[in-house]
């Protein structure tokens, strides 16, 4: 899938949450001392204290003194950082896999909180809400037209569990409001973003994240796939940030026989820790295809580097990211959180995937940014040539060659398709306005289809409609270059036809669509 799909929904949100945050990978444990103190006699401390007593102005100590542990930390490596509550909160959901809430997603158009989607055993599913309701009242107060932010939204739906909501709603074709009543309960976050048959025997599924209930989710899927005949995987990490490091071995021993290294670890206060597979995997048997790219880290990593190692899967796409720092994190009594690099991780061949930050914290997060400079995206010999490869040369169980210091090379080149990512496209999904018109103006349409994949079958987007969807953006981008918009005209009918579908019948049908398009995906498949 091209990277500008992904900015629409979820998955790109996700994705920045990775990025954002070290991609780090966690142990899934918590019990260790942190080894120092900021309340004692360090220098530090008493900083921090004469410029809360004594400094000219007002300041906020706290923040000063979280910016102050983040300088310290990132000094370290990229990864290791100080999270302030709510963005240790925010992480920790999301790789624990679930919240308290009611379960929907939304947009917020004209000042008015639209439902986009439910999730199946939430609160909201099971009071009945829909997809395409306007949220009018909350809790008997005004909230249409209030001045709506993501802030308030979630403040308004997240909370304690059992706690009551009542939401006074317009349904999407209906006058006049409904109230609901519902509990606020665990609200559960699949890690599996879409999983269907591609074709008669080869089953696809697409992972976003390595959480807590990652191979649950993806077990889930796979048997699903397995009782409608699929004997080959497509497994898509494309914008996958990573996660917990146990979830990356727990996904690898599921194609793994017994007593094979996955990946080990260690560091200077870290004895080096073995991971092996089990005998439990669903899938020992079948031919597996990775799809990887330039933003697949971590944990993402960890995978297929074990699967390419040990020539169990074939890895197609770009280089990987080039994270190979294992992250604990540490909390503090009021939220807030450091992530520290404990130890690296080796594949099962002792490469470590780390690429090089001796440039400084600037420098590495340009990197990506270097890679489509240096023609890297575009050319499989422009990465070999690279120095990170030069000398760095390791083989797999059966004598291929494989590359460390830098992410995981694929065996089977895919360059990134630029041609139609344009500003005005990336514009265009920044500012949901893909889904914006299919919430005002494709209602009626997808009403008079009855499955998904009678649509996905036929209905296409025409010239036509393509013309009333950039006259309605127009009204919110003003300014659109023409020449973007007929090189982008292929894939912003694509998108558009995506984001209809996934509307009505959600995430598979998305990305279904979208692979339709996808060259890295079409490859995967004649593997």
């Amino acid at each position: 899938m091209k990277k500008t799909a992904g900015v629409i929904f979820r998955t790109l949100i996700l994705l920045l949450v990775g990025v954002t945050f070290g991609l780090w990978i966690s142990r899934n444990n918590t019990d260790r001392g942190l080894g120092f103190s900021f309340s004692g006699s360090d220098k530090l401390s008493q900083v921090l204290n004469l410029v809360g007593q004594n400094y000219v102005d007002s300041v906020n100590v706290d923040s000063i003194e979280g910016a102050s542990i983040n300088e310290l930390l990132q000094n370290l490596d990229p990864h290791s950082l100080y999270l302030p509550p709510q963005q240790a909160q925010s992480i920790n959901e999301r790789l624990e896999g679930g919240f308290n809430g009611i379960g929907i997603e939304y947009q917020l158009l004209r000042d008015t909180l639209i439902i986009t989607q439910v999730y199946a055993g939430g609160p909201a599913a099971r009071a009945g809400l829909l997809a395409g309701s306007k949220v009018i009242n909350v809790d008997h107060k005004k909230f249409s037209g209030t001045k709506l932010t993501a802030d308030r939204v979630n403040n308004a739906f997240r909370g304690q569990k059992d706690a009551t909501l009542v939401m006074d709603v317009a349904n999407a074709n209906g006058t006049g409001t409904i109230p609901y009543v519902m509990k606020r309960s665990r609200v559960d976050i699949s890690s599996v973003n879409a999983a269907y048959m591609a074709n008669a025997n080869t089953g696809y599924i697409k992972i976003s994240k390595f959480a807590a209930t990652t191979d649950v989710d993806f077990r889930t899927a796979l048997n699903k796939l397995k009782t409608n005949g699929m004997s080959k995987l497509v497994l898509d990490l494309r914008g996958n940030g990573g996660g917990y490091l146990s979830a990356a071995t727990s996904m690898a021993d599921e194609f793994l026989g017994k007593g094979k290294l996955i990946v080990y670890t260690k560091g200077i206060h870290e004895p080096r820790t073995d991971y092996f597979a089990t005998d439990s995997g669903a899938f020992q048997q079948g031919k597996v295809t990775l799809l990887i790219d330039e933003y697949s880290a971590s944990a993402s990593e960890i995978l297929a580097g074990a699967l390419q190692d040990l020539d169990r899967a074939t890895i197609v796409g770009r280089r990987s990211f080039g994270k190979g720092l294992v992250q604990q994190q540490f909390p503090f009594g009021d939220g807030s959180a450091v992530n520290l690099t404990v130890a690296r991780y080796y594949t099962p061949s002792g490469r470590s995937i780390q690429k090089s930050y001796k440039g400084g914290l600037s420098s590495y997060r340009n990197e990506l940014a270097q890679r489509m400079r240096k023609g890297e995206l575009f050319s499989e010999q422009s990465n070999l040539n690279d120095t990170v490869f030069k000398g760095s040369s390791y083989h797999t169980t059966g004598g291929r060659k494989v590359y460390s210091g830098g992410g995981i090379m694929p065996d089977v080149f895919v360059p990134a398709d630029t041609t139609q990512n344009t500003q005005v496209l990336q514009n265009l999904s920044e500012l949901q306005l893909f889904s914006a018109y299919v919430i005002d103006r494709m209602l009626p349409l997808l009403n008079k289809y009855s499955t998904g994949d009678d649509f996905i079958k036929h209905y296409s987007v025409s010239d036509d409609e393509f013309n009333n969807f950039i006259i309605y953006a127009s009204q919110t981008l003003k300014e659109m270059d023409s020449r973007e918009l007929r090189l982008s005209k292929d894939y912003i009918k694509s998108i558009l036809k995506a984001s209809a579908v996934r509307f009505k019948w959600g995430d598979n049908a998305f990305h279904e669509v979208l692979n339709g398009n996808d060259v890295a995906y079409k490859k995967a498949l004649e593997q």
